[in-house]
């Protein structure tokens, strides 16, 4: 379904306490506008910013990054914003411009997202282009990489 309002997997919040990482799933609806889910992330209080990942109809994924009053964002599929309110309004954030019908999947935004926590752009941008794995299987990978993997796996649906 790629209607107006689409179907929002899930959205989950995460930041580190303390040393210890804190994930907790976020209402889904949420995860169709943009800037609540960046006033969700101002209220974290993460050691190395707070980050949500939201899941859209198995079928992409968007990230978001809260450093300090710094917003960084990670679209798992630039095509999406053809067919999805939130894939565009990400994209629209980022100052892209909205792809052809002829675009090739591929991540769009900050790859360097999260290097600071251990995974490289070559590697973020290789999950992402995966087409064998859907926005969850992709969201566990990046957060095993990062080191919640296990916290994240406690919240899914």
């Amino acid at each position: 379904m790629s209607d107006a309002e689409g179907v929002v997997d899930f959205v989950v919040v995460a930041y580190r306490e303390e040393g210890q990482w804190q994930v907790e799933s976020a209402p889904r609806q949420l995860g169709h506008d943009l800037n609540k889910i960046i006033e969700l992330l101002r209220q974290r209080p993460g050691e190395s910013g707070a980050l949500a990942f939201v899941s859209v109809d198995e079928d992409f994924f968007y990230a978001v990054r809260m450093l300090g009053l710094d917003v960084r964002l990670l679209l798992s599929d630039v095509t999406a914003a053809t067919d999805w309110p939130m894939a565009r309004d990400v994209v629209e954030r980022l100052g892209l411009p909205l792809p052809d019908d002829d675009d090739r999947v591929q991540p769009a935004g900050d790859l360097t997202i999260f290097a600071d926590l251990g995974i490289e752009p070559m590697a973020l941008a290789a999950i992402c282009d995966d087409i064998d794995y859907y926005p969850d299987e992709m969201l566990m990978r990046i957060a095993a990489r990062a080191g919640f993997g296990p916290q994240l796996d406690d919240v899914l649906p």
